[in-house]
């Protein structure tokens, strides 16, 4: 049995790819119809099956969760093609087989197909609940952010490390009633905010990104992706934290589910997502991060991005596919 960094094979990083991919074609195939049910729906299929034929033993530590009663791909479910041999390697894995159903059925931006990878006990089994999330790019003096801090406390040290007044510090928070105190505070600092629909996997990696200028994501999104984004921060540097949020005592029970007993941590970066991790996503509807699936006249084009950790490299994937990944001819 493999031990180590080598677990997770450098094979396994393009094989990620492939896997993100098949999931995007699918759902793109709902793009504008109004049916997120059917999209997400065709893409956990797809993504199952592409997981299915890969040469290891991996446990879905954060999937369609409990929450979705999704019939496939949940929280605990086994795949790989060796997930019954003892001798296979053991992964965890993280995903979301189509991050914004409800961008896809409107045909918005930002529309993903997104799995992370790590080697066992590498990723927090977060229960699907809402995480309050803090995020922030490569560059900073470690300790620039803090989660017990008021969002005014972080803006300012923000813009004390950079240089600048807290008034040029953008942020990206969720488009929900519940941000309404959090958006009132930060615009009393004077601060720009940019609103998404939906898709905080792509919001919390633009804050790396230097060309979407934006400087640190805030708010209370979904744990699991919270834990997919705090895996993508890992390859590409960057600060996170994150702290679950309970609502009600069903939400406390879930937490106690998954063994989560400290229902005020915040929990870092590396405690989220530890050891070798890789990253992938691949576009579903155009955004900031990456292109769409486009349908040509022989053809469909993808754009992906896969990340590891271990070695700190990126790759930009541009997959012409003269069929659907996993379909027929």
């Amino acid at each position: 049995m493999m031990k180590g960094s080598h677990v997770l094979d450098r094979l396994l990083v393009l094989e990620m790819v492939r896997v993100t991919e098949a999931a995007a074609v699918a759902a793109s195939n709902l793009v504008g119809r109004g049916d997120e049910r059917a999209a997400d729906h065709a893409a956990v299929e797809a993504m199952r099956n592409a997981l299915n034929e890969l040469d290891l033993d991996g446990t879905i530590v954060i999937g369609e969760g409990e929450r979705d009663e999704a019939p496939m791909l949940y929280i605990g479910e086994k795949v790989g093609a060796r997930r019954d041999d003892p001798n296979a390697p053991r992964i965890d894995i993280a995903l979301d087989p189509l991050e914004g159903t409800t961008i896809t059925a409107k045909a918005g931006a930002n529309a993903l197909a997104v799995l992370a990878i790590a080697e066992e006990g590498g990723l927090l089994n977060a229960p699907d609940v809402y995480m309050e999330k803090l995020a922030i790019g490569p560059g900073y003096p470690e300790g620039t952010i803090d989660l017990s801090r008021s969002a005014s406390e972080n803006i300012r040290s923000i813009a004390k490390a950079k240089g600048v007044d807290p008034s040029e510090i953008i942020v990206c928070v969720l488009d929900r009633p519940r941000h309404a105190a959090l958006i009132a505070e930060l615009r009393g600092l004077g601060c720009g905010i940019n609103l998404i629909p939906d898709g905080d996997v792509a919001g919390v990696i633009a804050v790396t990104d230097p060309d979407t200028t934006i400087d640190v994501y805030m708010g209370q999104g979904g744990a699991p992706e919270g834990v997919l984004a705090a895996a993508a921060l890992r390859c590409v540097g960057g600060q996170f934290q994150g702290r679950l949020v309970f609502r009600n005592d069903d939400e406390r029970a879930r937490a106690a589910k998954w063994g989560v007993t400290d229902l005020n941590r915040i929990y870092s970066l590396e405690e989220l997502a530890q050891g070798d991790v890789i990253f992938a996503a691949t576009g579903v509807t155009d955004g900031t991060l990456l292109e769409g699936v486009k349908r040509r006249k022989n053809a469909i084009t993808t754009e992906s991005v896969v990340m590891r950790a271990s070695t700190g490299t990126v790759r930009w994937v541009r997959g012409e596919h003269r069929r659907e990944p996993g379909g027929q001819d």
